[in-house]
């Protein structure tokens, strides 16, 4: 049986997990990027350990690093929440070889899942329903454009290695489709670490649902019901509720039973998602098969009185599944992502210090966090700090319960897609009461409310740490200072490098700023180019999407940024001179 679970994760599932190792009666280790230094999980946690990094890359990302962090912390096992590595079958391989339990399914499972092209043939081979794709990963543009003439347009482009939305594109136009294609390769190397995408038919409008499976080692698969993730805005979530609403019996039927047939044939255990697509004529369509805990599991929890983080760690320790047969719904449970992003600016991330953070209560009401008062959201990673879980006796309750819920909600510091929520929980098309109207696409096409911009946004702080060498009680240490820890010493009366006021500087109309913190990914224009206003002028990549830069009037573009450079939201990326145009 372990003893102590290395996290290797962070944020709010890193949390999550935490709390279910406490219930469960193990310990747990937290690790941390210098940026997640005070970092809400690493205080929850019963020990924390620093990856000495920045970048994905460097730290949650980094098998070495999390393998020795295990070894040094005498963690017995590993849970990799969602994200990151979580579908990554050489790092479960890497934990077993290491002598260490692995929280999920086996290597091979993954492998064979986490390959969406393996995974369709899977899907296949049971009768799951399906649309026409390629039966292997695209070698290069030309098949994507052959595809799309032989199936016609849309198609959805996606990486064959990861999920969440990342790497995943849809073209509507065939002049569009090679530079959809480079986006979302490079999206999946980000990341996922490998660029290898493929091509599907892409089902205009359609709801998006999922059946929560758990299985164990003994041969257990049991479906615990549905879930409805319509509600998302660039292919990721932002609204979740189970059991999914306005579905048929039949409809419902056919989910579960072709769910369990994926996942017996895979040899599937621990926790996992088998998703689909469901079009206004009512066709199902197999999507994927997330090999991890979801960020929407909670609903599922809620609505069965299952604790799927606690099930993962029975698993693991060779148990059988503490339930027998999928369980009737209890209720209805709707989720709330709560994102740093700026829904009034085509929800841009927003990252920086949390100021306030009051999270509502009451009846039903249930926050899942992973930031608090005095937090930072850093910019190198996901926006979301959290989730609210509303749970009701009926839908409408529920609905009830979230309207006074949002309404209790407050964050300062950063902007928050709360006004999002706010709107939505009232909108007609998804309260349903003439029918059920929202699709993956909804927000893109359908939902306009005029949602104020996000006001007063705190400056990111510098997220680096000084490492320097000392020596404490004959040992020599290194120890990590957080900058504003010396710049509050050199404030002090005879502190030296204390600041001088300056003026503040004339904004400059000229400057083309960057419209996020974030990397500049590519220039799409060359230096000395005339643009256009609201040309593309270049990509920026932040939380591991990409965001166009469009010129914000006519000129000739100067740039004083190079690729791959990093950049504070609103920093200087170049200059278009206007009186050259």
């Amino acid at each position: 049986m372990m003893k102590k679970v290395l996290i290797a994760n962070r944020g709010e599932i890193a949390v999550r997990i935490a709390r279910a190792c406490a219930d469960y009666g193990v310990k747990s280790v937290a690790v941390y990027a210098n940026a997640d230094l005070n970092a809400l999980h690493t205080r929850l946690a019963d020990e924390a350990y620093g990856l000495d990094g920045d970048r994905p890359a460097d730290t949650y990302l980094h098998v070495d690093k999390l393998l020795a962090i295990a070894k040094r912390s005498g963690a017995d096992a590993v849970h990799p929440g969602y994200g990151f590595l979580s579908e990554s079958a050489a790092f479960a391989q890497a934990v077993l070889d290491a002598g260490l339990a692995w929280i999920g399914p086996s290597p091979q499972t993954i492998a064979c899942l986490g390959d969406k092209v393996q995974a369709r043939k899977i899907a296949l081979k049971v009768g799951a329903p399906l649309v026409a794709g390629t039966s292997e990963p695209a070698k290069d543009v030309s098949e994507v454009l052959a595809f799309a003439e032989q199936h016609g347009l849309p198609i959805i482009i996606k990486a064959a290695f990861g999920g969440g939305g990342r790497g995943m594109k849809i073209a509507w136009r065939m002049d569009e489709v090679a530079e959809l294609f480079d986006s979302a390769q490079r999206e999946a190397v980000t990341a996922f670490g490998r660029g290898e995408c493929f091509v599907e038919q892409f089902l205009d409008r359609p709801r998006h649902i999922e059946a929560q499976v758990l299985a164990d080692t003994h041969g257990n698969v049991l479906v615990l019901g549905t879930r409805d993730c319509s509600l998302q805005r660039r292919n990721q979530k932002l609204v979740e509720e189970a059991p999914a609403p306005f579905l048929t019996d039949a409809q419902r039927a056919r989910i579960h039973q072709a769910a369990h047939d994926v996942c017996a044939e895979a040899n599937y255990t621990s926790a996992g998602t088998v998703e689909f697509l469901l079009s206004g004529s009512g066709a199902i369509s197999f999507l994927e098969v997330n090999t991890r805990l979801q960020v929407e599991h909670p609903v599922t929890e809620q609505t069965t009185g299952i604790d799927l983080v606690v099930e993962q760690l029975r698993i693991a320790d060779g148990l059988a599944l503490s339930v027998t047969e999928t369980p009737a719904p209890q209720g209805h449970a709707i989720e709330f992502r709560i994102n740093a992003e700026d829904v009034s600016r085509g929800f841009l991330p927003t990252p920086g210090p949390v100021t306030g953070f009051a999270a509502p209560s009451g009846p039903g009401v249930r926050v899942d966090s992973g930031v608090s008062a005095g937090s930072n959201v850093p910019g190198s990673f996901d926006s979301l700090m959290g989730k609210l879980i509303v749970t009701g006796a009926t839908r409408e309750q529920a609905f009830a319960r979230a309207r006074r819920a949002l309404r209790e909600f407050q964050i300062d510091g950063v902007a928050s897609v709360l006004p999002f929520h706010r709107a939505v929980i009232n909108h007609a098309d998804f309260i349903g009461g003439d029918g059920f109207k929202v699709h993956t696409r909804w927000i893109e096409t359908d939902f306009a409310p005029d949602l104020a911009a996000a006001m007063r946004l705190e400056p990111q702080p510098d997220a680096s740490l000084l490492r320097t060498a000392i020596e404490i009680d004959g040992r020599r240490v290194t120890i990590g200072l957080p900058p504003e820890l010396l710049r509050g010493l050199q404030a002090l009366p005879g502190g030296a490098g204390q600041a001088s006021s300056a003026a503040a500087p004339v904004p400059d109309a000229s400057v083309v700023a960057s419209p996020i913190a974030g990397t500049l990914h590519a220039w799409k224009v060359a230096d000395g180019d005339l643009v256009q206003e609201g040309t593309v002028i270049a990509v920026m990549e932040a939380m591991k999407m990409e965001m166009q830069v469009l010129a914000h009037t006519s000129g000739r573009i100067r740039q004083q940024a190079a690729a791959g450079s990093y950049h504070a939201a609103g920093a200087c990326l170049g200059r278009i001179d206007s009186a050259q145009a």
